[in-house]
């Protein structure tokens, strides 16, 4: 199993068994909360809600609530209640500590990175094209019982174009013609995948071609054909106003290339696609010769502490300040949060995305920090926060999860401050619920066990 295993995965579900039991027949009542419902509303203060066999069974003011007999109610005064986050950019299994390789995607790293999510508050992740086949067989499991595991969209294996930008070693998703890009669209569909993934880039000019329109054409074509949304990874300006017309129907990533103009967002507009993922936060990363957040306890406690000492390794250092992209990021960040913004006034649809999963880009935690940049860039703490629940949930046509409404999965987020004053307060995590099952979260992950266990992702 390796250490990414034995010890990690043992301590973390133990932690689970713990603090869970089976949401059959159950139900459990908080009251006397402030409830930011996901929607977008304003807050509502001196909320209640009961939850029944995992489900949201009823929400409203606490002086309406009406008990059922001989189940405790319990008091969350001066706490925020509000949906779990769902992350809509992701990559699960690819590395143990920053080491990066597909020999590490197991359903076991899977999952535990799963449980690693749920953790930080993240009860939602859609994975968008570095998944093997093995993620439907978990994606069956958690659909039937998430069991404190992130609920999980895929793209399953996204399109790549022979010898260009995308996609991991390994993972054979290459196409060289739009007949091959059809056949792929239609193995992935058959195989379960919620989306259609496909990247159009070059890495800075350093590959000698992008993949082409013809063959871009063909996998939206395909996609909706079969029912399904395309999501592209996009980079450059000319490209998104080619998938733009090609009727791709959202952007992974933000333009970072150039500004974004009247006449890209007018067409955006007019064709509803979404900016599902801004992946400030994945830019940002890259701006730091050494990551900011590595001595942050909220960090820390979701890594082991030779995650730690990799990350501060000098050589590391060095060899990332010497890389030749590396003088381009500060002002990739800078492009990326003003288009976000640009976006944002227009009136796209957005949603929250951090393209976690990639070596030193952390599950959990680059949501937090992602919904920081968001706000930075110029949205409010509530539209970034309705950006990463019902706003996700919409783009991805998950019905069930979202918001904190009558039937819905009872997926919540707890927090001891309120994260509409102060959006880093989404950190302050009292409680998470995945199915109404209360969960280990961040704070709750490493108490007890000896320092090595407290990577309970492999991170």
């Amino acid at each position: 199993m390796g250490r990414i295993g034995k010890i990690a995965l043992s301590g973390f579900l133990a932690g689970s068994a713990l603090l869970s039991t089976p949401a059959i027949a159950k139900t459990v009542i908080l009251s006397h909360f402030t409830l930011i419902d996901g929607t977008g509303r304003a807050p509502m203060k001196d909320s209640a809600l009961i939850i029944r066999d995992g489900r949201i069974d009823w929400v409203g003011p606490a002086a309406r609530l009406k008990a059922p007999k001989g189940v405790k109610i319990r008091n969350l005064a001066g706490k925020f209640v509000m949906p779990g986050l769902i992350d809509s950019h992701v990559h699960l299994g690819l590395v143990d500590g920053i080491a990066q390789d597909l020999k590490y995607y197991t359903r076991e790293n899977v999952e535990r990175q799963l449980h690693l999510y749920t953790a930080y508050g993240v009860t939602g992740v859609q994975v968008l094209g570095t998944d093997k086949d093995e993620i439907h067989d978990i994606v069956r499991d958690i659909r039937a019982d998430p069991a404190g595991r992130a609920r999980v969209w895929t793209a399953g294996r996204g399109v790549v174009f022979k010898g260009s930008y995308g996609g991991v070693g390994g993972l054979d998703a290459q196409v060289a013609t739009p007949a091959e890009a059809k056949a792929m669209v239609d193995r992935e569909v058959a195989k379960g995948a919620d989306f259609i993934k496909l990247w159009v880039d070059d890495e800075f000019g350093s590959l000698p071609e992008r993949l082409p329109p013809p063959i871009s054409t063909a996998v939206i074509a395909e996609a909706h054909k079969q029912g399904k949304k395309a999501i592209a990874h996009v980079f450059y300006i000319d490209n998104a106003r080619e998938l733009t017309r090609e009727g791709v129907n959202g952007f992974g990533h933000e333009v970072r290339d150039a500004p974004m103009d009247a006449r890209l967002l007018g067409e955006m507009k007019a064709k509803h696609v979404w900016q599902i993922a801004a992946t400030l936060s994945r830019e940002a990363s890259f701006t730091y010769d050494l990551l900011p957040f590595v001595d942050d306890p909220f960090f820390s406690r979701g890594v082991t502490p030779a995650t730690i000492a990799q990350l501060k390794d000098p050589a590391r250092r060095k060899r990332l300040t010497s890389g030749p992209n590396f003088p381009k990021y500060p002002g990739v960040l800078k492009t990326a949060m003003e288009n976000f913004a640009r976006e944002a006034k227009a009136g796209i649809p957005y949603g929250m995305g951090t393209d976690s999963g990639p070596s030193a880009r952390f599950p959990g935690y680059f949501a937090h920090w992602e919904l920081e940049l968001m706000v930075k860039a110029g949205v409010t703490p509530l539209q970034a926060l309705t950006a990463a629940t019902s706003g996700n949930a919409r783009f991805m046509g998950a019905t069930n999860v979202g918001t904190v409404q009558a039937s819905k999965a009872a997926d919540l987020l707890v927090l001891d401050k309120d994260p509409t004053r102060d959006i880093r307060n989404t950190r302050s995590i009292a409680m998470v619920f995945v199915n109404g099952e209360a969960v280990p979260t961040i704070w709750q992950t490493c108490t007890g066990r000896p320092a090595d266990a407290c990577g309970a992702s492999g991170q």
